[in-house]
Order: C-alpha cells, then structure tokens, then sequence
C-alpha cells in the first residue's frame, strides 16, 4: 500500500505565497504620464501655435519694418515704429484708452458691488440664479445691437432727450463723446463685473459679520475691515477683467465715440483697414497692447480669486 502523509505532517507543511504581481517601475509611469499629457494637449497646442503664437510672431516682425504697405517685402530694420508710437499725439490716444478702461472698471465697481451683494447675501437662495440670469440676459444679444441701442437712447432726437423735454428740462448732448463710450462700455462690461463679485461675496461668512455688529462695530466699520477684505480677491478679479476687455474695445468707441474719442484699438484698426495703410505702426500699436493685456493677466493669476474666475 503506498503510504500516506500524517495529518499532522500536512499541517506543518508551510503553504506557498501567491506571488505578487510585479509593480511597475515609477520611470515606466513617468513615460506614460508625459506621452499620455502630450496626446491630451497636442490638439490644443497645434490650434494655439497656429491662431495665437504664428500670428504674435508675424506681427513682432510687421512692427520692426517702417511703413510697410500690404505686398511690400518684410525687411525688420528697427524699433522707429514703437518709438512713433510714444510721440504726443499717439501718447494723448493710449493715455484716453486707458482712462476710459480705467473709468469703466471703476463705473462698473460701484455699480456692480451693490447688485453683486443684494444677489449674494439678501436674496433668497431660490430667486438667486433666476435674478443672476436674467442680468446676464443683454450678453446674448450682439455687442453691435446694444451699442445702436444707446445711439437711439443717446442721440439728440432720442429717447433720453425726449424724456428731459417732457421735463422742461435742457437737452443734453451725448452722442460722438467720451461719455457716450463711457456709458456704452460700462453698460457692456457690467454683468461680468457682477458675476465675479457675485462668486465672492456668496462667501462671506454671515457669522463674523453677526458678532462683528453683536459687539456694537457700525455699518461702515463692518463693511471696511471685513466685507471689503474678505470679498478683495473678486473684486481684484472684475476689475481686471473688465480693465482688458475695455482696453481692447473697438465696436463702443467707435459707434458712440466719434472723431473725439479715438482709442488704441480704433488706430489700430485704421493703420490695417483704413486710408494710412501702415501695417508696421499698426502692429507696433498691436504689440504694446498685447503686452500690457499680457501683464493684466500676469496679475490677475498672480492677484485674482481663482474660484471667482472660474464661475
């Protein structure tokens, strides 16, 4: 009979490990990682070199070659195109581009805020998107229909003047002035200011602005050490948002501007597609203004509510 193995032998008899399976090295992860990243942004890069980086560098070289015409040879020979532009008469152009931008932003800000906050901390949470969308209502509609819009409100016969003779008071004369671009704009770039104030502020903590007027600190006291810093990531964020876009505004200035109202982005326009035809100025123009966008957006990273500027 062949012989068997005790019970007591099998259960001393030690049981063998599964083996584990063999971990892949992290540098084999690391590949796969990278190649993995390269294939995700590669369509994007491809569009961004093509549409922002390729057309960046043709106009660097447009703005290095003096008064160049459309079929000229493009031959860099200098920066006298950037220095024709901080001359007096182009200077007195970028220094009204960038007070109305900056006027703008600061319109937009004081009126926003208030809205922003009514929106965010007095409105019931159910009313908030309701209200939030029917602010964002006039950005569905064409940029070139709500600025004939206000040339029919702001014109001598128009609307607004209609109601101050209704009034027996004095007409006013809006149209073709920096007022009339100023009025535009803000109207323009107002819901985006609220939007990214609204993100903000929906994040107060009531309870701190509670025990804060349980102690006996007033209103303004309230509003100045606590709403104010606490909201001042967002509102950073608006006004640089607001400040680039305006900054680079061309249909507001020019449909309710006029001759008087020249801006960067207007003698841009008229340097490429009007009767000067000097592609090199105009891109000299084009890349100063990209650089101070560029450092506008610098800043916001650097500054902005990231959060806020996500919604």
């Amino acid at each position: 009979m062949p012989k068997t193995k005790s019970n007591k032998q099998q259960k001393n008899k030690p049981e063998k490990k599964p083996k584990k399976p063999k971990e892949p090295k992290l540098k084999d992860q690391g590949q796969g990682n990278f190649f993995d990243a390269l294939v995700l942004l590669l369509p994007s890069g491809l569009w961004l070199t093509l549409l922002l980086v390729l057309p960046t560098f043709v106009i660097f070289q447009l703005s290095l070659v003096p008064n160049i015409k459309p079929g000229m040879v493009v031959e860099p020979s200098g920066i006298d195109n950037y220095l024709t532009a901080f001359k007096d008469i182009y200077l007195r152009v970028i220094l009204r581009s960038l007070l109305l931008a900056v006027g703008t932003t600061l319109s937009c800000l004081v009126l926003g805020f208030p809205v922003a906050y009514w929106i965010g901390q007095m409105l019931p949470k159910g009313w908030r998107n309701l209200i939030l969308l029917a602010f964002i209502l006039p950005l569905w509609t064409s940029s070139l229909l709500r600025s004939y819009a206000w040339i029919s409100i702001l014109r001598p016969t128009g609307l607004l003047n209609s109601v101050l003779g209704y009034l027996d008071l004095p007409p006013v004369q809006l149209l073709n002035q920096p007022a009339a671009v100023l009025i535009g704009m803000t109207y323009s770039y107002l819901p985006f200011m609220v939007l990214i104030l609204y993100a903000a502020i929906e994040k107060l903590d009531l309870r701190v602005l509670e025990a804060a007027a349980d102690l006996g600190a007033k209103p303004s006291i309230i509003f100045s050490k606590i709403t104010i810093p606490q909201t001042m990531p967002g509102i950073l964020a608006g006004c640089l948002i607001v400040f680039i876009g305006c900054l680079g505004d061309f249909v507001d200035p020019e449909l309710l501007g006029g001759a008087s109202s020249m801006t960067v982005a207007r003698l841009i326009y008229n340097q490429f597609l009007g009767a000067t035809q000097n592609w090199g100025f105009g891109s000299a123009l084009s890349m100063l203004l990209i650089i101070t966008v560029t450092i506008a957006i610098a800043l916001l990273l650097k500054y902005g509510d990231k959060s806020a500027t996500e919604t």
